[in-house]
């Protein structure tokens, strides 16, 4: 292998999001990935619209996020080589143990229309994130826009997941979250899920390369390593093991090519 292959294959920078961060799925997976081809891993954890254009600069090598729509966006615009699904999981609307909203059940939509019309304390992402572009997009399936509305119950935090939860329940409020990070989440206080299981709550993560035609200086051959191994049985195998308490945080669904 020619030095500067090797050089190149020592290291790659991701840029991701904060649920595959503080679910702890990176701790657990990058070690396998590293172990099995020697190539270093930073993560740069950061909502999935930040993430992006952490891509779109050229300061990361590969993306990991979780918003399709924003993902072939990142594709069509040249700024991506191509998208691939690695692995679900789903979102879930966590509250108050005593649901003061009535908001229970498995409609993510009556959820949120219960949680507005009882002027319930609700925590929002805020920060352009895939769970935030996942919120916004139930709020106006409801028909219902607590954000422009700027409604005082509405807490706007532009903040991660881990730091949005602790809100939450330093609040005793409404939010909604990836289940993995939920699930990994200590300080839960006297919050419980109140709404799962509905269709539309379901969180598909989609992995890029960035494109080196861009941006000549992206490691595209270990990028592209780092993409092949997630896919690959073993990858695929490394994300199922993930478990807390017992419980699969992520599914993996790659197609094989």
């Amino acid at each position: 292998m020619p030095a500067s292959a090797a050089a190149q294959d020592t290291s790659i920078v991701v840029s991701s999001t904060t649920s595959t961060e503080q679910s702890g799925l990176f701790g657990f997976l990058l070690p396998q990935f590293t172990k099995s081809s020697g190539i270093a891993v930073k993560v740069v954890a950061l909502g999935t619209g930040q993430a992006l254009d952490v891509g779109r600069r050229g300061d990361a090598d590969v993306v990991f996020v979780h918003d399709q729509t924003a993902e072939e966006k990142f594709v069509a615009e040249g700024a991506g080589v191509e998208r691939v699904a690695v692995m679900y999981n789903d979102f879930v609307l966590v509250g108050p143990a005593d649901d003061p909203a009535k908001a229970a059940g498995k409609d993510i939509v009556a959820g949120l229309k219960a949680v507005h019309a009882a002027k319930a304390a609700f925590v929002s992402r805020g920060d352009k994130s895939g769970t935030h572009a996942a919120e916004l997009r139930y709020w106006k399936q409801a028909s219902l826009d607590p954000a422009g509305e700027k409604a005082a119950w509405y807490r706007d935090t532009g903040s991660g997941m881990g730091p949005a939860l602790n809100t939450a329940a330093a609040m005793n409020a409404y939010l909604l979250a990836d289940r993995g990070t939920w699930l990994s989440f200590k300080n839960r206080q006297n919050l419980k899920i109140i709404v799962e299981g509905d269709s539309k709550l379901f969180n598909q993560y989609g992995v890029i390369l960035v494109n080196p035609k861009k941006h000549p200086h992206v490691k595209a051959v270990a990028g592209q390593k780092f993409i092949d191994w997630l896919v690959s049985a073993e990858g695929q195998g490394t994300i199922a093991a993930y478990k807390i308490g017992g419980e699969q945080l992520f599914f993996p669904n790659a197609v094989k090519k």
